[in-house]
Order: C-alpha cells, then structure tokens, then sequence
C-alpha cells in the first residue's frame, strides 16, 4: 500500500498464520495448499487474510481490542477496520466456484448501494444480496437465481456466465424512508434493476423479497433487434433475426454498457427508470414496471456531444464514451417527478431532466465543455507534453453542489521522452446565483479550486485498464474521494495540509479484489461516515479517517493499479524498467535509435508495446537476411518466417518494415564530428550507396523467398512502405549530389545563380540543418551527432524536410536578405525539393512491378505536410515574381523555369489521391495563371525589339515558351490556362485537338470552352463547334435550356423543343437565359421581359403543333392558358401606382399574386379575372386555395349595390325578364356563368361544383358535408343579404344556367320562386 504499514517479521508472521491454520479445521486442505504457499505470489505479505473458505478469517487479527458494535466511543483506528464476513451463502458458492474451477474472466463482481446500505455479488450464476450494516446473526441474504433469466435462451446464457460484466442498481421503493439507520432491522423493500455490460442483457427485480412469487424481467438494450416486451416466468418475443444469429456475432459489433442508473417512479407500484449509457455513444431508457421493460434509445444530441475529440488533433472518435452517468443530488422531494441526471462524455458535462411521468421525456438543461482550449473553465489541452486526455469518471456530492471528475493524462516528457499518466481530480461547482433545479445561464459551472493531482508519472496503462477505473466521492475525511482500478486496489484521495495525500487500501493478494466502495450513511443527515469497502474474498472493511489521514503518502510516481503495490516487484524495479516501457531496451545510438525518439506513437492506448513474439520475429528475419548476405541461400525462407508469425503485423510494427527502416536509417559507427563537415559529407554518399545497394539486396531477398507475393497480398501498407523506404533513398542520394554540386561551384566560382559564400552554406545547407537538429533534439541519444550525419541517415523521415520548409522558411530566407541573395536561396531549395521529387518518381517507375496494389494506399508524398511545405516555397516564388524586373534576363528565365518545375512537382503530388480538391483547385490556378503571365511577359521582351509586328512570330515564340506549361496545364485540367494560351495563339486546330483529347464524364475541356464562348455571347461559334462534339455539347445545353431549344429544333425534336420553350417562359428569374448578341445587359444576369415569355410560349406552341403527338391539344390549351395570364399580368401592371410598378418590373407573378392583385385593386373588370386565374389553372391550384375562391365570390359581390338594386326592384316593379336583364350587368350573374355555366371549363375535369357548391346541399343538417362551404354560404356573409338575399341568389343560379347561344332564358326555366316576392 501507499502507506508504509507496521510489519511484522516474515518469520512469527508465517509462524502465526501455520498456528491458525493447525487450529482450524478446513476441507480440501491438500488442494489448497499449493495456491497459498505458490512461491510465484510475489512479495505476498505474511500476514494478512487466508483464503475465503476458512471458517475463522485470520483477518480477523488486524480488529483492535475495541468495542467494536460502538463506533461512536471508539477512536478511529491508523488500519483498516474488519466490519464484517460475508454471509455463509456466499462463502457457500465461493467453494463451490473453486472446486469446479471457474475460468479467470468469469471472476465474481459486486458492488455496495449507500441508499439502501446493500451490498451483493454475483457468484455463479447467483446475486447474493444483503445488508452489510445489519449484524451477522439477523442478516438475510437474498439470493436471486440468474439461471431463470437465461434458461429460457441458451444463447444469451452464454454470454451472462461472464459474473464480472454485470451492473446492478437498487431501487428503494420508499425513498422517503430512512434507510441504514442505526439499530433498523426491517428491510426496506426494494428492486433491482441489473445489465451485463457485454450482452446488455437487462434485467429487473420488481420485488427482491418475493423473487420467487414474481419473477424476473429481462430485455436487451440493443437498436439491431426489434423492441422486446418480456413477461412473467422470463419468456420473451425475440425476432428472428435474434434467434437465427449467433449470440457472440450480434453483440459483438455494438457497445458495451459503460453505465447504468436507475430511480423509482412516484406514481406507480414497483415501476422505475432505468438509463444506460453505451461505449458506441447510445443512451437506452428502460420503463420497467411489473408487467414488463420497455427499452427505448433516446437522442441527446450526440453529433455534437461526442464529435469533438480531446486529443491534440482535430479529428478523432470518441470510442468508449459516454462514461458516466449519474443522479444529480440536490435535496428534492420523493414526489417529485423529475430527476436531473449528469452524463460525462469525452469532452464535457451534461446535465438533463428526465420526466418521471407521461412519455418519459428527457431534455438537456446545461453542458459545460471541461476539456477545451479555455483552461479557466476546466482542463486545456494541447499543452506541451500532452498526447491524450481521458475523463475517466465523475461522481457528485451529497448537496448536488461540487461534481468531481476523475482525469487520466498520458503525457510524454520532452526532455527525457519518457511516457507517463498523470492522474487529477477536477473539482467543478456551481456559480454563486445559479439555481440547481432551474440554472439560466450560458455557463453554469466553475471550478471550486486548481486541478488536484493525484499520481503525477504513473505507469502508462491501457485504456482498458484505465476505463475500469471507478471514482466516488463523500467519505471522511470531508472531500476526499476512493479510486477503485479494475485489477482491484482502492486509493483514498485527500487535500491535506496545502497538498494531496494518498492512502491505498491493500490486503494479501488472498484477499482477492477491491470489488466496490462506499460510505456508512449519515445517522442525522449530517456528514457521510468514513469509507467502506467490499472486498472479493475477506468481506466488507472500513477506513477510518485517521487511518487516511496519517497513512496517507505524497503522491508517488506509480500506477493506481496492483502494479507497483506490496504484491507486485518493488519500487525501485518499478522505476528502473518504467523508461523502457514498451520493450526498447537501453542501447547506444544505432539504427534503431529511431525507435527510441518516434514522434509517431498511438494515441490511444499509451506507448505501444511489442510482444516477445514480435522480438523473435524480427531477430529471426534479420539471421535470414544476413545468411542470404553471405550465401544467398532462401531456401525454406518464407515458411520459417510463416511459422514465426512475421506475416501478422501491419504498418510500422510490421518486422519486414522494421528491417527495411533500420537499412534506411543505419548510423554510421565511425562518423563523427570531429573530422570536420567536409570529412563527414564525403562520407554521407558513399554511406547513402552502401544503404542503397543493401535495400536492394533486401528487395532481392523478398523476391528470391516469395516473401513479396504475400506483403503484396495479405500487407500491402507494409510492403508500400518498404518500396517508399527506397524512393527516399534515391531521393536523399540526389539532394547529396545537388549539394556537392552547389559546392563545387562556389569553389570554382561557376554559375552565379548559386554562388556561396562558403562550402557548408546556401539555403540547402541550412534546411539540413534545421532538419537536423529537429530529429536530434527529439532523440535525446542522438544528440553526440551532427546535424548533417542525422539529416543524412535519417532516411525514412523525411517528411520533416516538408515540415521545416512550412515552419521555419522565414529562418532560411529571411525578410532582411537582398533581393537577389532571396532568389538564389529559394531556387536552391526549389531545386532540392524537383529533385528529391524526381529521383523518387524515377525510383517509382523503374520498380513499379515490385509495388502492392495502390486502391486505398495514400503515397509519401501525398500526405498533407508535404503539400504544405511546397507551397510555402511555391508561395513564396509567386511573390518574388513581382520583382523579377531586379533580375537579368537569364537570372530571370532561371527563376521562371524553376517555379514551373516546382510547381509540376506539385501538383503531382495532389494528382494521387486528390483530396481536398478546393485547395488543388486554387493552387493550381494561383501557379498556373502565374507562370503564364510570366510567359508573355518574356514574349513581349523578346519582340520589342523587332521593327515590325509580325504575328507568325509572335505565335512561334508564344508557342515555344509555353509548351511545357501547356503540358502541365493539360495533365492537371488547368482549362483556364489551356483557353487563354488557345485564344492567345488564335489557333482553332490546336483547340478542338485539346477538346478531342480532354474529354471527361462532364465534357471536359470541351464543356469550358462551350462555357467561354457562351460568356462572351458568341452563340452562333458556339452551336457550329459543338457539331463536332455532339454529346459534350447536350451535357452543356442541359444547364441552358434557352440554346437547347434550338439544338432541339435543329435535331427536329419538336416536342422536346416544346417542353423546354415552356419551360423557359416560366422560370422565375431567368437566371439560365443567355444574353443574346449585340444586347446590352447592365447586370451579370439577364431577367426575361414578360414580351420575351410570351415570345417563347408562342413558340412553344408552334412546336407542339409541328410535333403533333398524342395528347398535343391539351399541350396547347395549357400554353394558351399561359399566354393568357401573362396578358392578365401586362394588364394587372397597367392599373397599378408606378411605384408598385417598379418594384415589380418584369418579374412573373405566380396566380395567387395575381388574384391577390385583382381583389385588392377593387376593379369590376378584375374582379372578374380573379376567377380566370382558378380557369387556367390546374385542379390541385383549386383545391388548395378554397379560402382564396371564397375571398373572390365576396368582392365579386361588393362590386353591386345590391341594396340599390332590390329597392329599384321593388318601386319599378321589375318583371322577371326585366330582373335577369338588370342582374346580367352584375359581377355575380357573370362570375357564375362563367364558373358554373354550361360552357365554364377548368383542366383535369374538375369542377367548380366539386370544390365550393354554388347552394347549401342541406341547410338543416349541420352535419352536412358542404354546411359551411358553398358560394350561398359565402353571400350569406353579405351586408345586403337580409334584404337582397333572394336577388342575389336568383342572379347566381340563372348565371350558372345561362347560356349565350341559346335562347334567352325564361323566368319559368328557374325553379323557385320570383326574387320580387
């Protein structure tokens, strides 16, 4: 343990536990002997618990001699105190799994519950359940039997003998009762709600002291299968796809169970809420009640809970998380039916509410981000030193008011590169003000006080191991708070005295594990008690707070695991194999030195680890490869490798890469800094050969021992990586040569363009410099080596040249420099990068039958930091190209022919794979256009001196200078250089054979160039040049339909020509409409006039007319119909304020606009339009705008004084031919004969009668269908109504009968009676 405890010597304390042994009679002894006395039990203290089967606990020496029924009196003990053995059905069953020898990963799980003070463990396939404060002679044990959740399916049976999977929560169905109080005998009742993490398997208990009247439930929390609903004696109503698949397979592929919790539902008998949070992110409610669970996933909002990742890069997955769930604490009635609970993710709290009634709704109150940029509000990441960072686990206290969250973080020292964990407590509150049950507010949390660490350099541990780990807090001392690891230790945490104090409860390894914690409850609502412990095989033990408080240790640099605990090796072995965590062993700096210093390790499980079978592998492979050295012998090779497992590995830890990094990156053991630079860089050449012909070899060996047919096959990253390994050396053997040459010129004083001051100087040199030391200064054993010896032997990094080009250019070319000495520094590291480029595309030709298959294979090169550092040269040149009027014209033909390299190299770098295609895009285009500009910049220089323009040499030179950009502009889909260079040189036969040879699935070249074309208006060109190119040309007319109705036309497609036309004359804004020739436009887009729509309907109709297809005279009625509103439209215009006018311009209006219009203008004339607009619509446009109509029959009404006209009626005394010739005159007799008459019309066949009846069907029946909807209904409304109703209704329904070519229409052909009566 942490704390250094009394020991007693080995000798009386063996002595004492023999004594013990001898007084006590136990069966199986003979068996049992071995496990106790094994001498692989390292370091097992002699004192201490004996195994679980013994009748009298030997712990039981380690109780002082005080009263131990009266805590009160007593005073706390320095040592854990023995509160009590388990009851004897657990020891029973303990025997039992003994004795039938149980596997390992089915070890028994338990756990402690501080409402209800139970504590249980599952052995077997039994839950033991009892109460760990009530005395041993009146304690009952609860025994549930799992066998009669699992019986009933076998497949699930398999998956639940797993005991350690399980989670358990207790529900006290009397939560106002006061459970655990001292001198209670009475059981409180209570259920249980229970899930295996691995099968999520959900069980529930509605009633633990009546197992047997009522069974259990059990449900399974998964979204694959249909939702089951499982009823008494465990039955259940799985699908078939359940039942048809293996147990193992399903769950397999989902989420374990992270978390669950459960709460009592107020209004019902027996019923909770049970939530579970899943480690692929799923959050599962469960209403489990006695008839049955219902499970049901809800949503929290997870792409934005669980996106962000905590690591120091932008993008990763939140595997494992959420962690955490819990019940917010805060004082709150037992009546209450809403529960606040917290989850924890991997970057953030959150808090929701969970309705307790009705549908169980859940909602999110706050969130607050604890790992973020912003350290004031909790962790900040992307510190130095810092790789990952784990929120392991939260827990919050008695008052609701301080949540405390447990945080693993796998640092790595940047000066001894070690790796370690650093374990803290981050202890967050509510901000003064803010309401618990109701917080406002954007940030609802602060921190309570800095971060608490608490192991800062443990060992680095798994995630496994570290997602096992458990927090709680609450215990004596007040704030202190129990870690329990997932291998079974129990640390105590506590701010002591201005520091952290650790104290880790720990027994003999035969105690087994530390399987839960809590904390003996408060008697008096005061302060919780000190902390307790269930142990797996010596029962339940106390902590007493001055045991904490003076065992307590600083924190040391160990694990919280039983690694480095009195079971394990010592401290000191701790320590002094901890920096070679991860197999790397001590050595002096060779070729595998880099392992040592790799930058690259997973972050996600700490330092990566190499099994002894990968050790044998590789030494296996390296003994193969020097006898092929010596004999060139592979006979028996590749099966010796196959048997070794050399085969089973990818990537990095692959053995194969392995050895062809260690060639690559082999030190030289003689070269050293004292013979001097140019010593050491005569030998960087000739060492650069030797590892080239040795990887060479190595290829052979692959080859000659069919070792590359299976890398190929079965590792294709590895092999790739191996065949990289050689391009890089090519490469680094040219950048040697480049920087020989540069030497031996600036001795011999040859070409200025690169002339140096000294022989070990130029932007070259310096770049190896930085390269250099920045690989020494992360490999601490590389530091006796010089900067140019690292460069040179470090092969298989040399992205780093890229990463320092885009880091620290302005180190190499600084702003201070002259502006020629910038030119010569950066063509010299233009050069460099062309290249090392080109030595590596040549390496990659020459060998690309040894190559794997590259689907899914992203190259060196095409990786983003090499893309970065390019272009911050390219970048870099481009503006330099502002000034090139400083150069002469060699000096600046030099600087252009070493962009346009670059930039080649470049975009052959993007070419394969092209992601990020809007950064190629620009890049590209930013180059290209660049170097062309530059381009006729030289032609004009060249011909300025000519007497005469002369236009075929103008077109010759344009075309000599430009020939390799075009080139580079074609391969890459440059078509804005390509066009600019074709319109420039005036040459149509060189552009159509682009067209010809650029043809892509979107037309290609040859779709830009249409493109081109149609901007600059030259339509007629346009049309004759895509007779050559038929099917480039439809792809473009698809987005122009006002050219591809006369490609249509030309084709004699009239009926297609047709469509589009009408089409056209609708669109809203004719934003597709091409601006036709020697038209003026005075914006970008062209907005058809409603003349250009009529023009294009008529047009429409001549090609419908011209097709004459099946069905073409309802295509015509419906142009007509077109044509008619746009005429209602020009007439609408005429009779609006010219600002109104204006405002809508040439803009089509849809009808209901136009209705709109009419009503609102209040014109006879359109009043009676209005109902022209419903005429030329279609069916779906009347029946959806009944309200509208309705609005349409009361204007039409307002339109009439009726008053005047009944009075008239009534003093002239009107005959019946008189009122209909005085009612024709009326909008309404006119409306209805033209709505309802024998000769109204509408498209579809659908009727006006059909939507809105001219009469009221049944005016008695309120029930009645048309009761309220019926042009009579609509008049009703009128003013006039009550006195001219019977005139109104006359002149509606003798205008539905009219007819003008008919005879006149009769008083007597109306049935009912005169209006005048």
């Amino acid at each position: 343990m942490f704390s250094p405890p009394a020991k007693k010597s080995g000798l009386s304390a063996r002595k004492n536990v023999s004594d013990r042994r001898d007084e006590v009679s136990t069966p199986l002894a003979d068996s049992r002997r071995p496990l106790l006395d094994s001498p692989t039990v390292v370091n097992r203290p002699a004192t201490g618990t004996p195994a679980p089967w013994a009748s009298r606990l030997s712990v039981l020496a380690r109780i002082p001699p005080a009263k131990k029924s009266d805590r009160g009196d007593e005073t706390d003990s320095a040592q854990p105190v023995y509160v009590g053995e388990f009851p004897q059905e657990v020891r029973d069953a303990q025997i039992m799994s003994s004795q039938n020898r149980f596997p390992a990963d089915t070890s028994i799980s338990g756990g402690m519950d501080k409402a209800t003070s139970f504590a249980w463990i599952v052995c077997g396939n039994k839950l033991f359940i009892w109460n760990h404060l009530i005395v041993s002679a009146s304690r009952k044990c609860i025994i549930l039997d799992l066998d009669s959740v699992t019986s009933e399916n076998g497949e699930m049976g398999k998956g639940c003998s797993q005991n350690n999977n399980w989670l358990v929560c207790l529900v006290n169905w009397h939560c106002s009762k006061k459970t655990g109080s001292k001198g209670t005998q009475q059981p409180s009742p209570a259920g249980i709600v229970m899930c295996n993490k691995k099968t999520r398997t959900v069980v529930f208990w509605p009633d633990i002291y009546n197992a047997n009247v009522v069974p259990p439930l059990s449900c399974v929390a998964s979204s694959e299968f249909e939702a089951t609903y499982l009823h008494q004696n465990g039955q259940s109503k799985l699908s078939k796809q359940w039942q048809n698949d293996k147990f193992g397979n399903n769950f397999g592929k989902l989420g374990s169970i992270n978390s669950l919790i459960a709460a009592a539902i107020p209004s019902a008998t027996h019923s909770c809420i049970a939530l579970a949070c899943r480690s692929d992110g799923q959050i599962w409610r469960f209403l489990c009640t006695p008839t049955g669970i219902e499970p049901n996933q809800i949503e929290l909002g997870m792409s934005s809970t669980f996106s962000p990742g905590v690591d120091s890069s932008q993008l990763v997955t939140s595997k494992g998380y959420p962690r955490s769930l819990t019940w917010h604490t805060f004082n709150h009635s037992s009546d209450d039916t809403t529960r606040q609970f917290l989850l924890l993710t991997n970057h953030e709290i959150q808090c929701f509410t969970l309705k307790l009634s009705a549908e169980f709704n859940v909602s999110e109150l706050w969130s607050h981000e604890i790992i973020g940029t912003d350290g004031d509000l909790g962790i900040q990441k992307d510190l130095a030193g810092q790789k990952k960072i784990w929120p392991l686990d939260m827990d919050i206290d008695a008052d609701g008011k301080v949540i405390t969250v447990l945080v693993a973080i796998f640092c790595k020292d940047r000066v001894t590169s070690l790796s370690y964990t650093e374990y803290s407590l981050l202890t967050m509150q509510y901000k003064s003000g803010v309401d618990i049950a109701k917080p406002l507010g954007e940030i609802v949390l602060e921190k309570k006080a800095p971060i608490q660490v608490i192991v800062p350099k443990a060992r680095v541990e798994d995630e496994e191991f570290l997602f096992s780990i458990r927090l709680k807090v609450g215990g004596k001392p007040a704030g202190s708070a129990i870690i329990l690891s997932g291998d079974g230790t129990a640390t105590v945490s506590h701010y002591w005295r201005s520091s952290t104090k650790l104290y880790q409860f720990d027994l003999p390894y035969d105690a087994g594990k530390v399987l839960d914690a809590s904390v003996f409850p408060s008697l008096d609502d005061s302060e919780d008690g000190a902390w307790v412990v269930l142990t797996e095989k010596a029962g339940v033990w106390a902590i007493p707070e001055r045991a904490v408080i003076l065992g307590g240790v600083e924190p040391p640099e160990r694990s919280l695991s039983r690694k480095g605990s009195s079971n394990d090796q010592s401290l000191q072995d701790e320590r002094r194999n901890f920096p070679v965590a991860g197999n790397i062993a001590p050595r002096r700096a060779s070729s595998e030195v880099w392992d040592a210093g790799d930058r690259q390790r997973p972050g996600l499980t700490g330092v990566s680890r190499r099994s002894p079978q990968d050790e044998e592998s590789e030494g296996l492979l390296s003994q193969l490869f020097h006898d092929f050295l010596l004999s060139g012998n592979v006979d028996g090779v590749l099966d010796k490798l196959k048997n070794s497992r050399a085969f089973e590995r990818e990537g990095g830890t692959n053995v194969f890469t392995r050895i062809s990094k260690s060639i690559v990156d082999t030190l030289a053991k003689h070269w050293t800094t004292t013979r001097g630079p140019e010593i050491a860089l005569s030998l960087a050449s000739a060492q650069l050969v030797e590892k080239q012909q040795k990887h060479q070899k190595f290829l052979q060996f692959l080859a000659l021992s069919k070792c590359h047919e299976e890398l190929c096959s079965r590792q294709r990253e590895s092999m790739q990586t191996i065949m990289e390994h050689g391009e890089k050396l090519a490469g680094m053997i040219q950048m040697r040569e480049l920087q020989n040459t540069i030497s031996h010129e600036s001795t011999s004083g040859l070409g200025s363009s690169y002339s140096s001051d000294t022989q070990t100087s130029g932007a070259l040199w310096d770049l190896i410099q930085l390269v250099g030391e920045r690989a020494r200064r992360n490999t601490v054993l590389l530091m006796d080596r010089d900067n140019a010896e690292v460069f040179y032997s470090k092969v298989s990094d040399l992205e780093e040249v890229f990463h320092c080009l885009e880091r620290q250019l302005e180190y190499i070319i600084s702003e201070d420099m002259l502006a020629p000495v910038q030119f010569r520094r950066v063509c010299e590291l233009s050069s460099g990068c062309v290249m090392l480029f080109h030595a590596a595309f040549q390496y990659k030709s020459e060998y690309h039958l040894w190559y794997p298959p590259p689907e899914g294979l992203t190259p060196w090169y095409s990786k983003t930091v090499v893309w970065n550092g390019l272009w911050s040269v390219a970048s870099f040149m481009l503006q330099l190209l502002n000034e090139t009027n400083r150069l002469d014209g060699s000096e600046k033909f030099d600087f252009y022919s070493n962009l346009e390299l670059l930039s080649e190299v470049l975009l052959e770098s993007y070419s394969n794979p092209r992601t990020l295609l809007e950064e190629y895009w620009t890049r590209r285009d930013a180059l290209l256009d660049a170097l062309y500009k530059q381009v006729k910049s030289f032609v004009e220089a060249k011909l300025k001196d000519s007497a005469e323009e002369n236009k075929e040499q103008h077109n010759d030179t344009l075309m000599t200078l430009s020939s390799k950009l075009l080139s580079i502009a074609k391969r890459h889909e440059a078509y804005r250089t390509v066009w600019s260079i074709c319109c420039d040189l005036d040459d149509s036969e060189l552009l159509q054979n682009l067209m010809h040879e650029s043809m892509g699935p979107k037309g290609g070249f040859s779709c830009f160039v249409f493109k081109q074309l149609y901007e600059s208006k030259q339509l007629s060109k346009l049309m004759r040049l895509g007779e050559e190119f038929p099917d480039e040309l439809a792809t473009f007319l698809q987005l122009h339909p006002d050219l591809l109705w006369l490609h249509e036309v030309f084709l004699h497609q009239f009926s297609s020509a047709s469509e589009t036309l009408h089409a056209l004359s609708l669109s809203k804004d004719g934003s597709s409409v091409s601006i036709m020739e020697g038209t003026e436009v005075t914006g970008s887009r062209r907005q058809l006039s409603l003349a250009s729509r009529k023009h294009f309907l008529n047009l429409a109709k001549i090609s419908t007319m011209a097709a004459r297809d099946v069905g073409y005279e309802l295509k015509v009625r419906r142009i007509d119909a077109d044509l008619n509103i746009l005429q209602l439209q020009e007439k609408i215009l005429t009779l609006l304020p010219d600002e109104e006018k204006q405002s809508i311009g040439e803009k089509l209006l849809p009808p209901i606009d136009l209705i709109e219009l009419c009503l609102r203008i209040q014109h006879p004339e359109l009043s009676l339009r209005a109902f022209d607009l419903f005429l030329w619509t279609s069916a779906s446009f009347l029946r959806n705008n009944t309200s509208l109509l309705e609005d349409c029959w009361r204007n039409a009404a307002n339109q009439d004084n009726w008053g005047e006209l009944y009075q008239r009626s009534i003093t002239e005394g009107w005959s019946d031919e008189r009122t209909i010739e005085e009612l024709k005159e009326t909008v309404l007799f006119q409306a209805s004969s033209k709505c309802y008459g024998p000769d109204a019309e509408t498209f579809d066949g659908i009727g006006f009668n059909e939507v809105l009846p001219l009469r009221l069907e049944s005016p008695d029946d309120p029930d009645s269908k048309y009761a309220n909807s019926s042009v009579e209904a609509v008049l009703m409304q009128h003013k006039d109504y009550p006195e001219a109703g019977k005139l109104m209704l006359f002149a509606l329904m003798v205008g539905s009968e009219w007819d003008a070519s008919s005879a006149p229409l009769s008083v007597m052909d109306y049935e009912g009676s005169s209006p005048t009566e």
